[in-house]
């Protein structure tokens, strides 16, 4: 492997998130750090190309089917070759992906999902039941990611509180980005709720709009709570900081619509890098410590209108 293939994955990854950059370097397992940047790398490139494709729905469909086809072939042991470099990341990953039914597989096969569906919905409606899938693919492609790459050998329980938290970030990403996915043709809205109050996505400040962003807020506000009391069960250290900071992240957000009266504002600060991951540290630090043993196994957790591209 060239140092161009070596470099690519953390050069993308540092460009699009240096959270995402550091929360790997210092808290991924060691033998983990090169393939934690693969797998945040290639799907970083596919969405941006998704975004920036101006063709016919029908192109990028054909885009992302090549992507697929390259994930199955891959599993099947088949040589793949004509790629790009890029492409080349997500054929790494999968010929080091040697365990039976990985937190990788899954991750991958998820989040292709996720890119599938945002192929195909830009410049329509969707709806909640749309969005609802949408939100469990994403929700468990990226908690299985943060599982296999930070403690993999470590404990975690496996019930339904093990997605609410990442439930809860997509939730509130998708508030977040409301008038940039306007812009680029993406609506976060369910269609079943704009034709109940007569509006349109792009009424924002109107009184349904405020109402069902009340309910969104509430909703993620729920399930971060439930996804805490998930992590303080989770066994690794490393990992259970790396999911407090996502929290942490998301709910200062969510903070700012509430204070807004739940009228979305066109852009919102964001914590970036280093200096934002030692920041959440802070704030989260009393929790980071407070490692419950397992409790008895809980029955699943009702996951009502859940909606991060």
């Amino acid at each position: 492997m060239n140092n161009l293939n070596l470099e690519l994955a953390p050069s993308i990854t540092k460009t699009a998130s240096k959270q995402t950059y550091y929360t790997i370097r210092l808290l991924a397992d060691r033998e983990r750090v090169a393939d934690a940047y693969r797998a945040y790398a290639y799907f970083r490139w596919l969405d941006d190309a998704l975004d920036t494709e101006s063709g016919l729905s029908s192109e990028r469909g054909v885009f992302i089917q090549r992507q697929m086809s390259l994930m199955e072939s891959c599993y099947r042991g088949e040589f793949v070759q004509d790629v790009t470099i890029e492409e080349q990341m997500l054929i790494e990953l999968i010929q080091s992906d040697t365990e039976k039914n990985s937190g990788l597989q899954s991750y991958l096969r998820n989040m292709m999902a996720v890119m599938a569906f945002d192929a195909v919905r830009r410049g329509r409606l969707i709806s909640q039941s749309e969005l609802n899938e949408y939100s469990r693919l994403l929700a468990n492609a990226v908690t299985e990611a943060m599982h296999h790459f930070i403690g993999h050998c470590c404990y975690s329980p496996q019930n339904e509180a093990r997605y609410l938290a990442v439930t809860a970030a997509h939730i509130t990403h998708m508030l977040r980005d409301t008038f940039d996915d306007i812009q680029a043709g993406y609506f976060n809205i369910p269609r079943e709720v704009l034709d109940a109050n007569r509006i349109a996505p792009q009424d924002v400040g109107s009184d349904g709009y405020r109402a069902w962003v009340q309910n969104r807020v509430q909703l993620a506000r729920t399930y971060f709570k439930l996804g805490r009391e998930y992590l303080s069960e989770v066994e690794n250290p490393r990992c259970r900081l790396a999911g407090l900071a996502y929290t942490a992240r998301f709910e200062c957000v969510l903070d700012l619509i509430e204070q807004d009266g739940y009228v979305l504002r066109a852009a919102y600060p964001e914590r970036k890098g280093l200096g934002a991951i030692i920041r959440a540290g802070g704030s989260i630090f009393p929790s980071l410590f407070i490692h419950h043993e397992p409790s008895a196994v809980l029955g699943p957790t009702p996951v009502r209108q859940r909606s991060l591209r």
